[in-house]
C-alpha cells in the first residue's frame, strides 16, 4: 500500500487541501482527487500539452509535475481564468476563428496562449507557433488556432 500525504495549494484562487498518494502527479490529483477535469490526460508523458496548467504564472505539464512540488503554490486550470481579460479575448477568438473542434487540446492551448500574450501582447506568427509548439492538436492543423491568438492580441492592443 502506498503512503498518502497531505498537499495544500491555491487552486483557482481557493486554498485547497488534498490527501494523495506519495509521488502522485498534479494531473492525477486534479482529475482523480479533486475532480477538476479541464486538464486532460492525453499522452501522460509531457508531449501533447493537453494537461497544461499554470503553476505560479508559468505553464506546466501537470502529468510531469509532482503534486507535492506544488504545495503552497498557485495552480490555475482553465476555470481559474474567469474574468481574465486575456483569456476572455482568447476564448472569443478561438470560437470565432473555428480554432475549437473536438476541444481535447483547447484548455492547454488557451493556457499556453494566455501565458504568451501576458508576456508579449503583439507576438509574431512565429512567436505564437513557438509558444504553442508543446501543444498537439489533431483536428485543426493549427492555422485557426494561430489566427485566434493573433486576433486576441489585436483585440487586447486596441
Amino acid at each position: 500500500m502506498r503512503e498518502r500525504e497531505m498537499c495544500e495549494l491555491d487552486l483557482n484562487g481557493k486554498l485547497t487541501r488534498v490527501e494523495a498518494n506519495a509521488g502522485a502527479t498534479l494531473l492525477s490529483v486534479l482529475r482523480d482527487e479533486l475532480r477538476v477535469l479541464s486538464p486532460k490526460r492525453g499522452c501522460n508523458q509531457g508531449v501533447c500539452g493537453s494537461c497544461t496548467v499554470m503553476v505560479d504564472d508559468r505553464p506546466h505539464r501537470a502529468c510531469l509535475t509532482l503534486a507535492a512540488c506544488c504545495g503552497g503554490k498557485r495552480v490555475q486550470t482553465i476555470e481559474g481564468f474567469k474574468g481574465d481579460p486575456v483569456m476572455d479575448a482568447l476564448q472569443r477568438s478561438m470560437i470565432v476563428s473555428g480554432g475549437v473542434q473536438c476541444g481535447f487540446c483547447t484548455s492547454g492551448m488557451l493556457i499556453s496562449a494566455q501565458s504568451l500574450l501576458k508576456e508579449n501582447a503583439s507576438p509574431s506568427v512565429d512567436e505564437i507557433r513557438e509558444a504553442l509548439s508543446g501543444n498537439l492538436c489533431r483536428c485543426t492543423g493549427y492555422r485557426r488556432i494561430v489566427e485566434a491568438v493573433v486576433s486576441a492580441g489585436a483585440e487586447l492592443a486596441a
